[in-house]
């Protein structure tokens, strides 16, 4: 691409970078910026790349505002556009690569793969006509390969364990779901729980399918799991707020130097107004997670438990440049209704914003909740006249500190070497007819299966032909977490992602608190609306 085809686009940035003054100024910029990429074309001494030279100037004009205006490539622009959008064109699997090899580990309900047969645990070998098999496939080649336009056909070839030839489907491409609701059931007698991944255009709807099930099994208490979850869109956090808040109640506002002060309010509709409420979050809660969390904080209207947030408190908006690419330009900061800019200061730059998390855990703060600086400056009252602060986060009002007692090297060389889900397919695809039919369903198995010394005499096995031999010290420290995390991931491998968390929020201290909260006399002594 040559210069003057994506001029237009730094004329663009130029002017973002002139923000606030004079327009014969902005102007001025603009035409420097302008003079000197043509003088870079037409002068230079050597051969230029105009698209390399155009990105990493527009990366660096970015840098200089804030960590959360990013610029995305043209041929970037789907993919990150597409856990927001909610779908994706393609064949509907859930994929794992074992022994160089495309493994199915689930077909998506409804999808074009369930329709024409595909079965978790099957192996793609083949993808229209060319090998698949053990040429050093990543995922990116799969996915590439795998999804296109809806109506478009791909013929795979599979093999399955105990069929001898392989067999050929011809599959129609489609649009995919994905899902921001991970998982929901009722977690005992009366207290129902909903994990929330992302803040996509579905998030809400998924939310309240899964609301209405658990209201019909009987709920009073609903336990709202945001731990990871990094956000997503402004107004689907406003529109969950909205389920939990009363009509009129301020959810967030907006502002910014050139965005006029937005307001946001809860309206009649709302699935979950007058029930307890209990919400989860971690340090990497981020964004729209810390709307909906301060929203409900600052009314009082449930309990927020965990860990301080990630503390992002800037909106962006896109905007298109002419090559197809976009930049995602931060426009205002949000505020709880109490007032609070829960943004942390990036004054210090990338590197220190960057290094935020890690810093949280050298200062004691993630293991205490005592070591938290708190700005007194940026208190704040909530409507039962809590004190609750700006400038770093949502604090949580019960804070659950990370267990650092349970991790060991042996455990997360087991991890990054992925020999816990390795094995956990490897056993399923094993397995699945006879644990099919001595557990129907993730209810006998959370309570049947266990892993036993057979088991675990197989896993350890497993990881010793991957050059992990077991530590026993680092298993004596690592062993509940360890063999709750492979039956929590071959209950995955055999149902979906909601037997997982049925299985792994047995350990889940934040999960269990809040179970505890809402036994004991919490939500009363905190002075927490619900009933």
């Amino acid at each position: 691409m040559r210069l003057k085809k994506i001029l237009s686009g730094f004329m663009l940035l130029a002017l973002i970078g002139s923000a606030g003054r004079p327009a014969v100024a902005q102007s001025m910029q603009a035409q420097k910026l302008t003079a000197l990429l043509q003088m870079i074309e037409y002068a230079y001494v050597d051969t230029v790349n105009a698209k390399d030279l155009a990105d990493e100037t527009i990366v660096t004009l970015l840098k200089e505002l804030d960590p959360h205006s990013t610029y995305i490539p043209a041929e970037e622009l789907q993919r990150a556009n597409e856990s927001l959008v909610g779908n994706f064109e393609g064949i509907g699997i859930q994929f794992n690569i074992l022994l160089d090899t495309i493994f199915v580990t689930n077909t998506i309900s409804g999808g074009p793969s369930e329709k024409v047969g595909l079965l978790a645990g099957d192996r793609i070998v083949h993808i229209d006509g060319e090998n698949a098999a053990g040429i050093g496939i990543t995922n990116d080649d799969v996915i590439s390969q795998l999804r296109g336009e809806k109506g478009t056909k791909v013929t795979v070839s599979i093999l399955r364990r105990g069929v001898r030839e392989l067999l050929d489907f011809t599959i129609t491409r489609d649009k995919i779901p994905l899902f921001s609701v991970d998982a929901s059931y009722m977690a005992e007698p009366g207290i129902g729980y909903i994990k929330v991944n992302r803040f996509a255009d579905a998030t809400v709807n998924e939310f309240r399918e899964a609301l209405e099930k658990l209201q019909a099994q009987g709920m009073t208490g609903l336990i709202l799991d945001l731990q990871g979850n990094g956000g997503g869109y402004l107004n689907r956090a406003i529109e969950l707020a909205d389920e939990f808040l009363g009509d009129g109640k301020r959810i967030v506002y907006t502002e910014g130097e050139h965005s006029p002060r937005q307001e946001s309010f809860a309206t009649s509709r709302g699935g979950w107004e007058s029930g307890r409420l209990a919400i989860l979050i971690d340090q990497y809660s981020a964004s729209a997670s810390e709307i909906v969390s301060g929203a409900v904080q600052d009314w009082d209207r449930g309990l927020i438990i965990g860990r301080r947030s990630f503390a992002k408190g800037l909106v962006q908006k896109p905007f298109p440049l002419p090559d197809g690419s976009a930049v995602r330009l931060t426009v205002a900061r949000y505020y709880t209704p109490s007032g609070r800019s829960i943004q942390k200061p990036y004054e210090a730059g990338d590197e220190v914003y960057d290094l935020d998390i890690y810093n949280r855990q050298l200062s004691g703060e993630l293991m205490n909740r005592d070591s938290v600086q708190v700005d007194e400056s940026l208190k704040y009252l909530t409507n039962a006249k809590r004190t609750v602060y700006g400038g770093g986060g949502i604090m949580p009002d019960v804070f659950i500190p990370v267990d650092t007692t349970i991790f060991s090297e042996y455990y997360r060389d087991l991890l990054r070497k992925g020999i816990l889900n390795e094995f956990a397919l490897t056993y399923v695809d094993k397995n699945r007819k006879r644990l099919m039919a001595r557990y129907p369903t993730v209810t006998p198995f959370k309570d049947g299966f266990h892993t036993d010394e057979a088991f675990m005499d197989e896993f350890f096995a497993f990881a010793g032909s991957k050059e992990v031999p077991v530590d026993e010290e680092g298993l004596a420290r690592s062993e509940k977490l360890l063999t709750t995390q492979l039956k929590a991931l071959v209950a995955r491998d055999l149902w979906d992602s909601n037997a997982y968390f049925v299985i792994i929020n047995g350990i889940n201290n934040t999960f269990n608190q809040a179970l505890e909260c809402f036994r004991d006399n919490t939500f009363d002594k905190m002075r927490i609306a619900g009933k």
